[in-house]
């Protein structure tokens, strides 16, 4: 069964990296939104995963999204990589994972040596169970330092992904299975790192709620909401949150109402008006006070 159309292998620069207008995947969405066929050389439709060489200096300078997943395999590496507000060192031996939606900058150095698998949101959703465990997990902890035993594990199949996708003929089960058997690589290596594995996975209540506030942050903040949803009390929701990730519901759903705002704030174009709108704040001041609360500054000087 031939594919072409499918994978496709490339060198990809990303230096200094700018929106374009013919970029932005959905006109909806308030972000440059890219989609994988932006990076595709060919411009194939149909392509559901890429493999890319991050070879020496780069810089994506003006934040965006993608809607779709990316590992990022670094031999040797220098720099920063920022996903959603938060700066990561890039380094040796390293995994970093870029979530669909999730904005990112980075600025790599010279010295980097990389490889690079980009899925599709539609291939994205049927290798999510080979992660494990819940996304927001992977989203706290997006960059894993590994072992040179454990490195060349993942090397081996990424090399074996880019022969694959090098072939004449490509064979998609192949390919699928390949990214899957990663991320379930990627599971193990998570879980004999974090120390606090056990606090998000001791209760399955806590990737369910996590789950629900994605979906329904915009509209919900109540407590008892997510806790109907789960078929449990409000306070019962509250100790299990306390317990595994000494956080109180409230302040996880806040969070993520916080990670939206500056989402929206620092990379969308859209007004502070706007955003308040948006997010289902009941005024501007409102949601002022809410934000310096959480960051110490106004909206309009995050913004800045």
């Amino acid at each position: 069964m031939k594919i072409a159309a499918s994978v496709q292998i490339s060198r990809i620069n990303f230096t200094n990296f700018r929106r374009k207008s013919g970029y932005v995947g959905f006109q909806t969405d308030h972000f440059p939104v890219l989609g994988i066929q932006q990076f595709n050389e060919n411009q194939l439709q149909g392509c559901h995963l890429l493999f890319n060489e991050l070879h020496g200096e780069r810089s994506i300078d003006e934040p965006h999204k993608h809607d779709f997943f990316i590992i990022n395999l670094f031999e040797h590496g220098k720099g920063s990589h920022t996903i959603d507000f938060t700066e990561y060192e890039v380094g040796n031996s390293q995994i970093h994972l870029v979530f669909p939606d999730q904005v990112h900058q980075w600025v790599i150095e010279k010295e980097t040596v990389g490889y690079q698998l980009m899925i599709s949101r539609h291939w994205f959703e049927s290798f999510l169970p080979s992660l494990r465990f819940s996304a927001s997990y992977y989203q706290n902890h997006p960059v894993i330092h590994l072992s040179k035993e454990t490195f060349q594990t993942f090397l081996y199949e990424f090399q074996a992904i880019r022969r694959e996708v090098s072939e004449e003929s490509v064979f998609w089960e192949v390919i699928q299975k390949r990214s899957e058997l990663i991320g379930l690589l990627v599971s193990k290596s998570v879980e004999g790192t974090f120390k606090d594995f056990e606090m998000y996975h001791s209760n399955p209540i806590i990737s369910k709620f996590l789950q629900h506030i994605d979906e329904h942050f915009r509209t919900e903040r109540s407590v008892s909401f997510y806790a109907e949803k789960l078929n449990i009390s409000a306070n019962y929701l509250n100790i299990v949150c306390k317990k595994n990730l000494n956080s109180s519901a409230s302040s996880l759903i806040q969070d993520r109402i916080l990670l939206e705002a500056k989402r929206l704030l620092k990379v969308s174009e859209m007004s502070v008006k706007d955003i308040v709108y948006d997010l289902g704040f009941y005024d501007h001041a409102s949601f002022s006070k809410f934000f310096k609360a959480q960051t110490g500054m106004t909206p309009s000087q995050f913004k800045e």
